[in-house]
């Protein structure tokens, strides 16, 4: 029996001219209401058979039908959903990972407005996971997304990240880092974090058992369990500028792709690398976060 994917599709061409079958925008609803099924099941059996749906042909040739296949079935926890979480949370969606619980406790307020990709006049005063919620939903509905307007405890991340494929870090500040990097270990979950300070931005790939880099910012007596600031915080003194921001978030979402895609991560692993990125002089460095 022919699937409605199948049965829908159309020829198509990639933008170099490849010919291809695509499953059209509107056809992905009409399938899964035929097959009696949602929109992500629908695009990973559509690109099962080797149909495109049509959102993500701009993808291909860098991933194929079995890579964004893959993506469709990952799943991504993602806590902080502010000046890295909220264009993170976007990427996810654009490049179709299919599962994602994200959570955050705050509301936006004007001085995100120079750097939160959420943060306009109308959301003022709105919860950023709502706000989330909205965007995400309207970018790619073939997302599952459960979103949480929470406040994760230091206790807490273990639980949070458990289940997921893929942990991702974009609190603000590095109070909570040392507890989420104990969590994701905990939950047996490769951790992505990323930070900003000025014209900086910072990543890095935490495995479960590797060391990450909060080693770097807080002491073995200073990351206890009630993980209060370690030192002062540079993003506090220096700034959020978006140019570092849109930097981090990058190089998250190319560390989510890889792990997704069973890939060694170029920013961890036994090398244990941060990726440090100084937009004013225009430099890429890496440390070693090994002991």
């Amino acid at each position: 029996m022919v699937s409605p994917a199948l049965e829908l599709s159309e020829d198509g061409r990639l933008p170099d001219g490849t010919p291809v079958r695509v499953l059209r925008h509107r056809a992905v609803r009409s399938a899964a209401h035929l097959a009696g099924t949602n929109l992500r099941l629908t695009e990973i059996e559509a690109l099962r058979q080797g149909v495109i749906p049509e959102r993500y042909l701009r993808n291909f040739k860098t991933l194929d039908c079995a890579a964004q296949a893959r993506l469709l079935e990952t799943r991504v926890a993602l806590v902080g959903l502010g000046g890295l979480g909220g264009p993170i949370l976007e990427g996810l969606a654009r490049l179709g990972f299919g599962m994602v619980t994200a959570a955050d406790h705050d509301v936006f307020e004007p001085s995100n407005l120079n750097r939160q990709l959420l943060a306009t006049d109308k959301t003022l005063g709105i919860s950023k996971a709502g706000a989330a919620q909205a965007r995400a939903s309207d970018v790619n509905p073939a997302m599952e997304l459960t979103v949480r307007q929470l406040y994760v405890e230091p206790e807490s991340f273990r639980d949070f990240f458990r289940g997921a494929d893929i942990a991702v870090d974009a609190l603000g500040g590095i109070a909570c880092r040392p507890a989420a990097e104990r969590g994701a270990a905990a939950a047996g979950v490769p951790l992505i974090t990323a930070s900003v300070a000025g014209w900086t931005a910072m990543a890095a790939t935490v495995l479960p058992g590797e060391t990450g880099p909060a080693s770097l910012f807080c002491s073995d007596e200073q990351t206890d369990e009630s993980d209060a600031p370690c030192v002062p915080c540079a993003e506090d003194v220096l700034g959020c500028l978006t140019p570092a921001i849109s930097v981090a978030v990058g190089l998250v979402l190319a560390e989510a792709v890889r792990l997704a895609l069973g890939q060694t991560p170029m920013l961890g692993g036994p090398q244990g690398q941060m990726a440090v990125i100084d937009l004013e002089r225009m430099s890429l460095d890496r440390f070693t976060l090994s002991p």
